[in-house]
């Protein structure tokens, strides 16, 4: 490459190179906030946000919706729910699917829009599952998006 701005000794390199080199630094050093800009922009914008273990959605829908589509999406993938706890400002619904513990909170937000939040645990509830958390929720937004 050609030193550039007139500058003798130094070597710049083009601005493709410079985010990918950036990208790869905070995806090493595992900077979340990195990597989920990188997978966004890269592979398309993700329906939930995952953090901790935990999956977060929230949705332009009453809080009925969403809670009739959990329903239907526990149905989907063979999972009992257990129980139902009032919370402030909507309900835990507790599940369980084999050696996993889930819990799936409802949030309303607006009369008009509600906020999930999914866990799955091992049991010990140490262990968290993310990628079952997430695949809940898009569960979820498939029922959403076709009723």
């Amino acid at each position: 490459m050609k030193p550039s701005h007139g500058l003798k000794g130094v070597t710049m390199i083009p601005y493709g190179p410079r985010l990918i080199l950036l990208l790869a630094a905070g995806l090493i050093s595992g900077c979340a906030g990195v990597a989920l800009t990188a997978a966004g922009v890269g592979g398309g914008v993700a329906a939930s946000h995952q953090m901790g273990g935990m999956a977060y959605r929230t949705f332009t829908e009453p809080m009925p919706r969403v809670r009739a589509a959990v329903m239907e999406a526990f149905k989907r993938m063979a999972i009992k729910p257990d129980k139902t706890e009032k919370i402030d400002f909507g309900e835990r619904i507790l599940a369980r699917a084999g050696d996993r513990n889930i819990e799936v909170e409802l949030e309303t937000v607006t009369p008009k829009v509600t906020r999930i939040r999914a866990v799955v645990r091992r049991d010990g509830g140490v262990v968290v599952d993310a990628a079952t958390a997430v695949e809940i929720i898009n569960q979820v937004e498939r029922v959403v998006g076709a009723s």
